[in-house]
Order: C-alpha cells, then structure tokens, then sequence
C-alpha cells in the first residue's frame, strides 16, 4: 500500500513531499559543512543525491517511507530532508484493520547550518509528529542515531523522546563501519505533553 504524499506546513517551514525537482537545491544545502553531517551518509555529488531521491520516492510507492524536502517559508530556501520511514502496519486479527500505519521511525534528517536549533527545526518535528499521532493514529514513533552523535542524542531529548537502549551493530554508519544505535521513542500516551512542549519551544523561538 502506498503513503499519499501530503505537505505538511506551518509558520515556518514546508515539509514538501520529495521530488526529482529538489534535487539540486538539496545538494546545495548538503555542501555547505560537511563536518556538521560526520554522522550522517548525505550524497555529495549530482548523481548521488538524484538516487537518493529516487530511492525515497520508490519507498513511498511501496508504502513504507515518506520523505519530505525541508523549506524554510521565509526565503523558500530548501535547508534539508527528513522522512517517515519503516513504517509499519500490524497484523491485527480480522475485523480489527486500521486505516493508518501502526508504527514509524523519523530519520534520514540533516539540516543546513543556518537552521540548526531554529523555529525551522523545532516546527518540522512537531509538524511530522503531529501527522503521525493524529492523522495516522500511530501508536509509536522512533528514532535511531549513531551512539556517537552526541549533538543528535541531545536534540532527541529536548523535544521530548526517552532514551531506550543500544542496538549494537545496528547499521551501516557513515564511516562504512557497523554501527551502534542509540534508541529513542515516544508513544501515543505521551503525545500531548510532547505536543505542548514543542509548542512552548516554537513560540519561544522567532526565526
């Protein structure tokens, strides 16, 4: 079953469902530090970010990702990607189906340098939850990062995600080494507080 690709847009950012046409002003935003994405495998050649895209719209059409270009509203400068990804749907018994996804991760994020830690970011991860828990009615939305991204782990514990262990050897890590995922999550019964706390973020933030 395929993901209906939605724009998901507030104040500050549109979450625009990706598309062959980002491609160039994703790798645009991907060169411009390189260290900051130690942590992350972003393409940095034309043909490289054109997969990547291309991949992430195949996920779609399977019913397993959502991914999104991220736009700062002010400017329409595309700043990064994230997706819904691995998203899941359980086998519940028959005459207990669910229309929408039971389960999902939030990953393959990175964000230019001048967005970090800024109303753009903040918003994106409200918005995304907020379709997960809302429109979807997941019961769980994850997260998983290399262990050695400390700045990642404690961006993931300011919107409000508990910690729940490491997967050792969980993935392939930038570094073309196994890695070992640090886990975070938050379940539907501590949505809300997670929603006001992000709304309280957003509104203490102006750009």
């Amino acid at each position: 079953m395929s993901i209906a690709a939605t724009v998901l847009e507030g104040t500050h950012v549109r979450l625009e469902p990706l598309e062959g046409r980002h491609v160039a002003p994703l790798l645009a935003a991907a060169g411009t530090e390189q260290e900051l994405f130690k942590w992350t495998s972003i393409p940095q050649t034309l043909e490289g970010m054109a997969q990547y895209v291309a991949t992430a719209v195949q996920w779609q059409a399977q019913g397993t990702a959502l991914a999104f270009a991220t736009v700062r509203r002010r400017d329409a400068m595309v700043v990064g990607s994230t997706r819904f990804f691995l998203i899941e749907r359980w086998p519940w018994p028959a005459g207990n189906t669910r229309a929408g996804p039971d389960g999902c991760e939030i990953g393959y994020t990175w964000i230019a340098p001048q967005a970090i830690r800024s109303a753009v970011n903040t918003e994106a991860k409200l918005l995304m939850l907020a379709h997960a828990f809302e429109h979807w009615g997941v019961h769980r939305v994850c997260f998983h990062t290399d262990v050695r991204n400390e700045r990642s782990r404690n961006a993931l514990l300011r919107i409000g995600a508990r910690f729940e262990g490491v997967l050792r050897a969980h993935r392939l890590s930038s570094d073309l080494r196994p890695r070992d995922s640090a886990r975070y999550s938050i379940i539907a019964s501590e949505w809300p507080q997670v929603r006001e706390h992000l709304q309280d973020k957003l509104a203490a933030r102006t750009s």
